[in-house]
């Protein structure tokens, strides 16, 4: 019987210890996990093993088409490594956001992967639970259309039937909820559709009957693994420890340690406002959290408040396409097409305007050199590098528009007329003669909250089993 489990029959406070997590990944299947600090938590005996597998750093695209930018090859690998060894050691196993966005058919993907490994390495059988996140448009369009106001984040208005109508697809946040609900019901492997990276690793400490303040601040720290020790490595694990009292995190590779400065920097990781991490039922606030050096390599951590929300919003996340795309690369060396590659670049926009008109498609320049990471706010834009690379896209509706809007951008920028130009050599270099066709472009639809009534609502639950025997 697991720690999990016991934590629901007696008071966490009288277990000889606190429950022990350990999360060998930040985005599972995103680059491989380093296999050695792994095997480094596992013998050190974690109660439970964790991951997400999903993130909107990825862009709207693997959302929009429902697939993943993560390789087939390093997820099944990272699923492999987590499974033989929660399986080894008699302890449960969850993923959230499978597949790196969570959709239905990213968690079929992962529960085969699990069913198939099982059988491989020929596992005793198990309970696999897993759950689905993804909302159909007709429910969010009918939402709407009954009176239901969907307040969009991060300074978006609230959600129109236009963009419903524009995305492709949907997923939901879960929190703690389907989780709890799957280790009820007695799931020894949990796959989760899209969840926040918080819920992962508080649903078995809310379970355990932990304080939920700490139990969101342990998933919040947890989630991204590694991120949160310093010197910088990513994909190494990292051991959690949540008790009544407090939460610890170690890094399992020796080199790395968790220290006051790396555990307070990755609590404010990735929030627009610092101190609030919000999920499906409230939030918690860090202001006031105590970070302290409880070894050379551990950190522990008190304080955090959690603040039940008013009502219940979930989180939405939708996408969808905008067109076929083709992406050319341009490069610049000569000192004057560069002083004057602005010039250049209108040139060429030009004559995709007289070929195609003011709209209808989607023609941008990114100048890596100048100001291809922070554009208009680059403090250096007006001290270009001695040499330009210049990524042109091209998106259109069709595939063959896409590729004339791209080459035509990108091709014309060797013909540009600029004054004092003697020579008929052109300034600019191509590393190909060709555009290259790339992934659909997408764009997010939703970052919306839409109100339920119950918290497992959207989040239908599976159990299965997996292995062999009986």
């Amino acid at each position: 019987m697991s720690l999990v489990e016991r934590g629901r029959a007696a008071p966490p406070a009288t277990l000889a210890r606190g429950l022990r997590i350990l999360c060998p990944n930040g985005h599972l299947g995103f680059a491989p996990t380093k296999v050695g600090s792994f095997e480094r938590g596992l013998a050190a005996g974690p109660d439970m093993v964790a991951c997400d597998s999903g993130s909107c750093d990825c862009g709207p695209m693997p959302l929009g088409s429902d697939t993943s930018v993560s390789p087939l090859a390093w997820q099944t690998h990272d699923i492999e490594v987590m499974l033989v060894g929660a399986r080894r050691l008699q302890v449960p196993m969850m993923i959230g956001s499978a597949g790196d966005t969570g959709t239905n058919s990213r968690v079929d993907r992962f529960v085969g992967i699990v069913k198939e490994l099982a059988e491989r390495h020929r596992l005793a059988r198990f309970k696999l639970g897993y759950f689905y996140s993804e909302v159909p448009t007709a429910l969010v369009r009918a939402r709407i259309e009954a009176g239901d106001t969907l307040l969009g984040l991060d300074g978006r208005p609230e959600l129109s039937l236009a963009e419903v109508d524009a995305t492709d697809h949907i997923v939901a946040m879960a929190g703690v909820h389907p989780f709890i609900r799957l280790l009820d019901m007695g799931a020894d492997v949990i796959i989760g559709g899209r969840s926040s990276d918080c819920a992962i690793f508080a649903a078995p400490a809310i379970r355990a009957g932990y304080p939920e303040a700490l139990a969101y601040f342990y998933g919040k720290v947890m989630e991204c693994a590694s991120f949160c020790a310093e010197p910088y490595a990513g994909k190494e694990s990292i051991m959690g420890e949540i008790t009544m009292e407090d939460v610890k995190v170690t890094p399992m590779l020796p080199e790395q340690r968790c220290t006051v400065a790396s555990v307070a920097a990755h609590s404010m990781y990735e929030r627009s406002n610092p101190y609030y991490e919000h999920f499906l039922g409230g939030h918690i606030d860090m202001s006031q959290c105590v970070y302290e050096q409880l070894d050379e390599r551990t950190t522990r951590v008190t304080g955090p408040r959690f603040v039940p929300a008013p009502e219940l919003r979930v989180k939405l996340e939708g996408a969808g396409k905008v067109g076929e795309r083709y992406v050319g690369l341009a490069g610049v060396r000569d000192p004057y097409t560069i002083s004057r590659i602005d010039e250049v670049i209108a040139w060429a926009r030009a004559a995709v305007r007289e070929r195609f008109g003011e709209d209808g498609y989607q023609l941008t320049y990114t100048v890596y050199g100048r100001d291809g990471i922070l554009g208009e706010l680059e403090p250096l834009r007006h001290r270009p590098g001695h040499e330009l690379c210049i990524v042109v896209q091209g998106v259109a509706p069709t595939k063959e528009m896409a590729e004339e809007v791209c080459l035509t951008g990108c091709r014309q920028m060797f013909y540009a007329r600029l004054p004092e130009v003697k020579g008929t050599a052109g300034g600019v270099a191509f590393m190909l003669d060709e555009v290259m066709p790339a992934s659909p472009a997408y764009r997010w639809t939703l970052n919306h909250t839409m109100r339920i009534d119950d918290p497992m609502e959207l989040f239908p639950v599976h159990l299965t089993e997996a292995g062999i025997g009986r």
